[in-house]
């Protein structure tokens, strides 16, 4: 829902039904892919341009792509994608970035893959290190903490990047429905 504010900025490159984001999950793997092709021998990490731009695939609810879709081969389908862009797309400038409210294992099995990782307020202190690793809690990840009032608790996160084992505190700025509009009005007319 939140994404769907904003569909026009992603240039035709949105998808909410299940079979439509599998759809887009294979396009992002062929993009990998070919730069993978091209790129072998010649580089080992990717420097964005305007051909090979930097792409980011942004899945939200997750879980309900892999660990809630009825739909056993279409399951399979997106989980092998993304496990295949996790693990492969970074050095040819794919990414992603996945979003789920439940940190189970279960219901994320390949969560492992993501390197870095971004703990909202959460429910248990359990969960802090399901999301951010054993001991990222005890070093000060205090992610079930985190306030309720949304003056003070909206986009308050802990962190955790490959580099390191030390979460750190982050804030994100806070984007009105009004900001999206406005954006949308103006680059989606650009896009």
């Amino acid at each position: 829902m939140e994404l769907s504010y904003g569909r026009e900025l992603f240039q035709g490159r949105y998808a909410a039904h299940p079979s439509d984001c599998a759809d887009l999950l294979d396009d992002a793997v062929s993009v990998m892919q070919k730069r993978a092709t091209r790129f072998a021998g010649l580089q080992r990490s990717h420097a964005p341009t305007v051909e090979d731009p930097f792409v980011l695939v942004l899945v939200d609810e997750v879980a309900f792509l892999t660990a809630y879709q009825p739909d056993k081969q279409l399951r399979q389908r997106i989980s092998a994608a993304l496990a295949t862009l996790a693990t492969q797309g970074r050095s040819v400038g794919v990414g992603v970035m996945a979003a789920l409210q439940d940190p189970r294992k279960e219901v994320m099995n390949i969560r492992n893959l993501f390197p870095d990782k971004i703990a909202l307020r959460l429910d248990e202190s359990e969960q802090v290190d399901m999301v951010l690793r054993d001991g990222a809690r005890d070093r000060g990840a205090l992610a079930d903490h985190i306030s309720l009032i949304p003056e003070l608790g909206v986009g308050v996160a802990y962190m955790r990047l490959e580099t390191s084992p030390e979460p750190i505190r982050v804030r994100a700025a806070y984007v009105s429905d009004a900001d999206i509009r406005a954006m949308v009005a103006y680059y989606g007319q650009a896009a």
